[in-house]
């Protein structure tokens, strides 16, 4: 869309990711560069006796997405003429439900403001990281953007 369209889309939205799978190759690398080995995400044995039946995802390991694996597979909005984008911040981060070893996200982005500054555009994008078949998403996060054009 034209940066001038933006005010026009607020309150609707504007990006959906193609689902990602988060299997536990991946919460395993995540537990390795971050140094979080908590038993709930990488001992599957252990954590079959646990509340969640399984491993799971680490929370920021979930929101970690936002930046990366979702952007790539749609879930960036798109705006003509970017020079390049940069996270300014999050707000409002919650996590919802667990994410079992095997799921399915997706990341649901919905317009929440388009400020203009001198040659960029401050956005702020209520994201919503569902999991397939599930009621309640994983997590829900405020991500705040300039867009420099």
């Amino acid at each position: 869309m034209r940066p001038e369209e933006l005010s026009s889309r607020i309150g609707q939205e504007v990006a959906l990711s193609e689902w990602v799978v988060v299997d536990q190759a991946r919460i395993d690398a995540f537990a390795d560069a971050t140094g979080d080995h908590q038993f709930i995400h990488v001992d599957p044995q252990q954590a079959a006796a646990g509340p969640f039946g399984t491993t799971i995802a680490h929370g920021f390991l979930t929101l970690s997405l936002l930046a990366g694996e979702f952007m790539s597979r749609g879930g960036a909005v798109d705006i003509e003429g970017v020079q390049m984008t940069v996270n300014y911040g999050l707000n409002r981060v919650r996590f919802v439900s667990p994410v079992k070893a095997g799921s399915r996200l997706r990341n649901r982005a919905v317009l929440q403001s388009a400020d203009h500054g001198a040659g960029f555009i401050q956005i702020t994008v209520l994201n919503t990281i569902e999991i397939e078949g599930e009621q309640r998403p994983a997590a829900t996060a405020e991500s705040v953007f300039r867009v420099y054009l």
